[in-house]
């Protein structure tokens, strides 16, 4: 069975680059938010395996996000995904819940392969 997965960025041309790398790759995208709150009530609403959340985003950051997912379920695996020169807010991310992160830009081969080692699949 596909793991599922919800993708979180404000940017829509990012969120079809990571959907089409797990398109691709034998995942089930199971949804999308465009910022914090809409991470958080997707969640929710589909509990997906794995969540690949931005970390600046309007309304709440993801790193507040992740924070509220992680409350709401402790087995919730979050990968943040972030731009160069944003290390201290990874490091914020990480103590928050996140499972690993993936600097932007990306390659296919570095998502899959981070993905594939917070879901025990390396």
């Amino acid at each position: 069975m596909a793991k599922r997965v919800l993708i979180v960025d404000d940017a829509i041309f990012m969120r079809n680059m990571i959907k089409d790398i797990f398109a691709g790759s034998g995942f089930e995208v199971v949804g999308e938010a465009a910022n914090g709150l809409e991470a958080v009530e997707k969640y929710k609403e589909l509990k997906p395996d794995l969540t690949t959340m931005d970390i600046v985003m309007p309304f709440k950051s993801g790193i507040e996000a992740t924070r509220e997912i992680i409350k709401h379920d402790g087995r919730a695996v979050v990968v943040m995904c972030s731009a160069l020169g944003q290390e201290s807010l990874v490091m914020e991310a990480i103590e928050a819940g996140a499972s690993d992160f993936i600097v932007k830009p990306f390659k296919s081969e570095d998502v899959l392969s981070v993905v594939k080692k917070v879901l025990g699949d390396a």
